[in-house]
Parts: C-alpha cells; structure tokens; sequence
C-alpha cells in the first residue's frame, strides 16, 4: 500500500531523514515512534506529498507521490501535527469547504459530512467557529478534514500533543474506531500512545530505521536478556564461590547486606538461570529470601535502542572521539567544536 525507498531529506549539511525503507501492509495500524528531532514529521510530510525528498521515492498504491500527486493523494487522509484549520469559518463550512477540495461529488458531501461529524463527535459544535473551540475539538476537526473522502490510508502526527488525559482516551477510541476500515500511520514521541493502539511499531533514530516490528516481539527482542536479582543469606564469599561454578550465567555482581547477600545477574540470551540458582542455593543450604526477575519493557527497548543509535552516529561523525581519553579527547573535541564553528 506504501512503500518508502531509499528515502533521505537534506537541509544544508544536517540530514534529517537519512536512507529510510519500509513498507505499510493494509488493515493495520502503525506507530512511527522516535525522539524528538528523529525525522518523522519529515518523512511523513514527504509521505504527503508536502515536502520534496533529496532522495528516493514513495509510492502510494504504486503511484509516486511527486510524479503523480493527485492519484497517490486520493488515498491519503492528512493531520499535521498543526491541524491546518481556518478558524473564521464554523466546523460545518470547514468541512464543506474541505469536502469541495477534495472533489467529492455535491450530491455525496452531505450525507459524508454527516457521517464524519457522528464518528468525530463533533455535533453539538458543528455551527460554532473553529477560534472557539477547545483544544480537544480543534483536533477532532482536525481528524474529520483528515477522514472526509474516507481515504484508505490515514496519517495522524501527533494527534494527542497538547490534550488532557480525557481528550487523549477519546481520540485513541477514535483512532481505533478508524482502523476497522482504514490503515493508520500514526506517529509520536510518547511510547505509552503507540504501544496502546498500534499492531506494529517502527523506531527511528538520527532520520534512520533501527527497529520494525510488533510491540510483542519488540518487547521480547530485548527480554531475552533480563535481570535476575536474588537475596540470600548467607556472607558474600560464599556467593561468590557458588556463583563461579555456575557456567554461561552472565554478569553478575554480589552486594553484601547486614544478614544476607543481593545478587543482581544479567542473563545471556535465552538463558533463564532461576531454576539452576536454586538447586544451587538449595544444595549449599543458602536460604533464598527473595527471588525477582525482571524483563525489560518497550520503554527499555526504546531507550537501549534510541541511545545505541545515537554513540553509532557519534561515532560515525566524530570517529577520533572514540577510544580516547583525558586530556587528548578534550583537544579533539575542542578541534571538531572550531571545525563545525567555521562551516
């Protein structure tokens, strides 16, 4: 349905998008999550056909969005992270107004109209000027300029930025009301927004694709790898001893306490040492208090991945940084500072 290639944006010597491919299937809803200054509003303004890309292509049901606008753009539905609203007219006349730009037939647009006002719950502000509204209604308007038309394809930046708690709940009801017949790209920097609503989740960093896939497998992409953390009582040297003999544990380390010993293992891939900790402790005659294990969640994915492409690109850029240190790491930074001072 969308198919980004090779895609990269350009401003100056910064690259904000930086060689971008993936693929949108139909019927889904898609999280396009990231820090701020990751590139997504960039990449969907390209998407939208708003921005020109330096390089590459998007295809929209196969039609490139520069080469054939008004073919590619009949399957898209746009909100902006600003929704584009003019605020001198009532909803009513915005989206009629809208209605006649996208060239819908006359003798549909009431019965469209209608229909988009219900499903945004804009009634009871229907004969009211858009400067008026709420925060929470200017954005629903939003959403029904974008849904008129009923587009296949639905491109939401930052739908929920700036709204109450409330306000947020209701448009992600909405935005799930929308994907039973529509695919949905829904991009934001809050994690808690994506992972609520969407079937896949792609992560982009630096304007670069680091991770593609669903909130389940991301998750456990990272959880193989959990911590494992054990108070037992007995003294630290005796821990040490039995935590040594144990092969392929991972990195553990030993805290000692009062009466007792707190062990905190990092576990190697698909190795769950609970079972083989205890028989250990058990044969040692070490009485385990606690036992907690702890696998990491999408926040952690997000951060461990975010921040790995970020020391990548760092060192990509400043490669004599790396593997330095004290005084000689402080010159060199001091040379790349007056480098990029004279550009």
């Amino acid at each position: 349905m969308i198919e980004v290639r090779n895609l990269v944006k350009r401003y100056g010597s910064h690259t904000a998008v930086d060689h971008l491919s993936f693929t949108v299937e139909k019927g889904q809803i898609y999280g396009f999550l990231g820090p701020n200054g990751a590139g997504k509003s960039t990449t969907m303004n390209i998407m939208t056909g708003y921005l020109g890309a330096t390089e590459g292509e998007v295809l929209i049901d196969g039609h490139n969005i520069l080469e054939e606008p008004e073919k590619a753009k009949q399957s898209i539905g746009y909100l902006p992270e600003i929704p584009p609203l003019y605020t001198d007219m009532t909803v009513g006349e915005y989206l009629k107004f809208v209605a006649e730009l996208k060239k819908i037939e006359r003798k549909k647009q009431r019965d469209e109209i209608r229909k988009v006002i219900v499903m945004t719950k804009l009634q009871e502000v229907e004969n009211r000027l858009i400067r008026n509204l709420s925060k929470g209604y200017r954005q629903r308007v939003g959403l029904a300029q974008a849904i008129i038309g009923f587009p296949d394809i639905i491109i939401l930046d930052e739908p929920t930025v700036g709204l109450d708690p409330k306000q947020i709940i209701e448009i992600r009801e909405l935005i799930r009301e929308l994907a039973k017949e529509h695919t949905i790209i829904l991009s934001s920097h809050i994690l808690a927004e994506i992972s609520a609503v969407c079937d896949h989740i792609m992560i982009i960093s630096g304007g670069k694709l680091i991770a593609s896939d669903t909130p389940e497998n991301l998750e456990k992409q990272m959880s193989d790898a959990g911590t494992l953390y054990l108070d037992v009582k007995t003294k630290k040297e005796n821990v040490q001893e039995m935590l040594s003999g144990i092969q392929g544990l991972g990195k553990w380390s030993v805290e000692e306490k009062e009466y007792s010993c707190l062990i905190t293992i990092q576990e190697g891939k698909n190795k769950d040492p609970r079972e083989e900790l205890f028989y250990a402790c058990a044969q040692a005659n070490y009485p385990i208090l606690t036992m907690q294990y702890k696998k990491a969640s999408l926040e952690e994915v997000f951060l461990e991945l975010t921040e790995a492409a970020k020391k990548g690109s760092e060192r990509q850029k400043y490669p004599r940084r790396f593997g330095m240190s004290g005084r000689k790491k402080e010159q060199i930074e001091e040379e790349e500072n007056k480098d990029e001072s004279s550009l």
